[in-house]
């Protein structure tokens, strides 16, 4: 679950858990929580999505996480951080990332969580794969896209 009291990092193939995330970022010397949710949405672009499906190199991801919850906790003064990821099929409207960090004061918070999904989304081996209703599909995100041919 957590890696030290105040870090939550997981890759999870069920559903998230937004008000359990919330409770564990509460804490007395943090007066701003800051807690950005992603869902899988019915349109991308001028295709219609069914589903996503995420998939990633475990052992490499965790430990991309870590460093990135490193550099957030060096800049700013964060008191707690979650960072759950989804893995597996994320149905219309789900989750399938959750990023929350509580700090001292707002300001810090919202630049942390922006900080941390954005590099989450540019440096982990996490790869999502939209499903469209036309049929098609396309890998998209990550560093490197698997070699998947089906």
């Amino acid at each position: 679950m957590a890696t030290g009291d105040a870090r939550w990092i997981e890759l999870r193939t069920k559903s998230l858990d937004v008000g359990g995330a919330f409770s564990f970022l509460q804490t007395p010397g943090a007066g701003g929580i800051d807690i950005f949710v992603g869902t899988t949405r019915l349109w991308t672009g001028a295709k219609k999505t069914v589903h996503l499906e995420y998939d990633c190199y475990r052992p490499m991801a965790l430990k991309e996480i870590a460093r990135l919850a490193d550099a957030a906790s060096e800049h700013w003064p964060v008191k707690r951080m979650c960072i759950h990821h989804r893995l597996g099929v994320v149905p219309l409207a789900e989750a399938s990332i959750l990023i929350g960090v509580s700090t001292p004061h707002r300001k810090e918070a919202f630049e942390a969580c922006r900080f941390l999904i954005d590099m989450l989304k540019r440096q982990v081996p996490i790869w999502k794969r939209e499903r469209y209703a036309d049929g098609t599909k396309e890998w998209i995100g990550g560093p490197e896209p698997p070699q998947v041919t089906s």
